[in-house]
């Protein structure tokens, strides 16, 4: 049995298992855009004109047009840093110690700004399970039980971290909480991604590893999930592994930072991966069958891949397109803000497919339809 076909029958008394359902979705970033100050900045890096002008054409065809940062985008243009505290200064980029000190400043703010846009007022006494995805930065007591104290939610509330598990976190912590809701019908849950990408820029030359400052941005989605039937009915949940292709997608901490490996085989490894299991991915469905489509923007060479595999039309992927413009690759919040997106436009009754990449390579995937 594959995805989610073990878990399909019904309870001891004979009734199927409740479904959930995304109640609602919100999102935020930091103030600051730094996406043009990033990519200025690390053209200085290179020593050759040859590697510079390369970098530029990917900066060009990247098709995004803003980032955002926890911190401050220099003034000083060809200047000794990046950011205007002098974090990532020329020479001396930063400890792991020194982003994780940052990432603790700022990764609770942000998380709680997402929750704020959730509205929970006196319902926040009723969520039950609270699950955090991050691969960005990790503290205890950490991000969930700051939320805790924040909302006044029930200190005995579940709390769950996902850790390391890159842009496709978001739907393993959706999986998580459907788990949860189809076992307890009465459980709400509040699932929150929140990624501080900008705090892993690596002061190398490798082109690989520079796409961090090409790529990559903060963000924080938050959502309820619950039996209630409002939002997106989450029907289905499938794992895809590429086989030989453990390579290509590789996230390490290092002494310092994260270190990311991104290879350039990705785009073709999708492509041939979600050909191969396209059937099994839509549950027998074809693809001009699915309304919505969330797919992750992992970078828009990624969503050509899908694009090309699935045989989708132009416009299908222009919510993902949309967010990879305004806000760049933000790990596995990225999704949910493609979700938010879809589901604000989206009628009673259509069906969707959202997918995110990660190391593996995988691809998790999801089937819903709109309440």
């Amino acid at each position: 049995m594959h995805g989610d076909d073990a878990c399909r029958g019904s309870d001891a008394k004979g009734r199927p298992p409740a479904t959930a359902y995304i109640n609602r979705i919100a999102t935020a970033v930091p103030p600051h855009d730094v996406h043009s100050s990033f990519v200025r900045f690390a053209r200085t890096l290179f020593s050759d004109e040859r590697s510079r002008v390369l970098f530029g054409r990917m900066a060009d065809k990247a098709q995004i047009s803003h980032r955002f940062s926890v911190l401050a985008p220099s003034v000083e243009v060809g200047g000794a840093s990046v950011d205007a505290g002098r974090f990532y200064l020329r020479g001396s980029f930063p400890t792991t110690a020194d982003r994780m000190r940052l990432y603790e400043k700022h990764a609770p703010e942000l998380a709680a700004q997402a929750v704020s846009g959730l509205d929970l007022g006196a319902t926040a006494r009723r969520i039950t399970h609270v699950i955090v995805t991050s691969c960005t930065g990790f503290s205890a007591p950490g991000i969930d039980l700051d939320l805790v104290e924040r909302f006044g939610l029930d200190p005995s509330v579940e709390r769950t971290t996902i850790g390391f598990m890159g842009c496709y976190a978001a739907i393993n912590a959706l999986k998580l909480a459907r788990h949860i809701v189809r076992s307890a019908p009465g459980a709400r849950v509040l699932v929150v991604n929140v990624e501080l990408c900008t705090l892993h820029l690596q002061e190398a030359i490798a082109m690989d590893q520079m796409l961090s400052f090409l790529l990559f941005g903060d963000g924080c989605a938050a959502a309820v999930v619950s039996a209630e039937p409002i939002g997106l009915a989450l029907d289905r949940l499938h794992a895809v592994v590429v086989p030989g292709t453990r390579e290509l997608i590789t996230w390490n901490i290092r002494d310092l930072g994260f270190e990311m490996f991104l290879s350039g085989r990705v785009p073709g490894a999708i492509d041939r991966g979600l050909k191969a299991a396209a059937g099994a991915i839509l549950d027998g469905a074809v693809p001009g069958e699915i309304d919505l489509w969330a797919v992750h923007p992992g970078g828009r060479s990624v969503l050509d891949a899908v694009e090309r595999a699935l045989e989708l039309g132009p416009v299908a992927l222009a919510a993902s397109r949309d967010v990879l413009a305004r806000f760049g690759n933000m790990s596995s919040a990225t999704l949910m803000f493609v979700l938010q997106s879809l589901v604000a436009d989206a009628r009673p009754g259509m069906r969707g497919c959202a997918m995110s990449f990660g190391p593996g390579l995988t691809a998790e995937t999801m089937l819903f339809h709109t309440a």
